[in-house]
């Protein structure tokens, strides 16, 4: 990937890819934080596993995004990182990855801007997802990103936390009116 010296991105210039087959897994909850990570293609899941045997995803990073960059500052990983798909991941020692922002101020700024537009969208969806109608629940979030492109309505519901089944009732529902999308 090619970046932009204000693109905080730039950081992982020059490091090593590591390729990660599905199913492996990058670190363990509790396992003590070593390296900042950036996803170059395919996905990985932060999982917490729950009592129940599930696992609770807190977040899925895919190819430009950080993974388990809440970490820099903690000893341990709060979480396991599980490659969803066959991925392929940037990784830097936590000290060279603070060195390298410290030495580029534009790049710092870029990720503490990026990580404000994350806040903003987990504030609003958490909003969204305190709505008890999938109606209001789907008003909100196409008054926040508008309509998504031809088959994203899937992201939607995820988006919405609703089933899809649930979301294209209301799509149906909303067809039937006169004057609706």
């Amino acid at each position: 990937m090619i970046y932009v010296m204000s693109d905080w991105r730039i950081i992982f210039t020059d490091t090593r890819e590591h390729a990660l087959a599905r199913g492996a897994v990058l670190f363990r909850r509790d396992d003590p934080v070593r390296f900042m990570y950036l996803v170059q293609s395919g996905s990985v899941a932060l999982e917490r596993a729950m009592a129940d045997g599930t696992a609770l995803t807190l977040h899925v990073a895919t190819a430009g995004d950080a993974l388990a960059e809440a970490s820099l500052f903690a000893d341990t990983y709060h979480c396991d990182a599980v490659a969803r798909t066959d991925a392929r991941v940037a990784r830097l020692t936590r000290a060279d990855f603070l060195t390298r922002l410290k030495r580029m101020p534009d790049a710092a700024l870029s990720l503490i801007g990026t990580h404000a537009k994350q806040v903003q969208s987990q504030r609003a969806r958490i909003e969204i997802l305190r709505l008890r109608r999938v109606s209001d629940r789907l008003d909100a979030w196409l008054a926040l990103h508008g309509a998504p492109e031809k088959g994203q309505w899937v992201r939607v519901a995820d988006d919405i936390g609703v089933s899809q089944p649930a979301l294209y009732r209301e799509l149906a529902r909303r067809r039937r009116k006169p004057g609706a999308c």
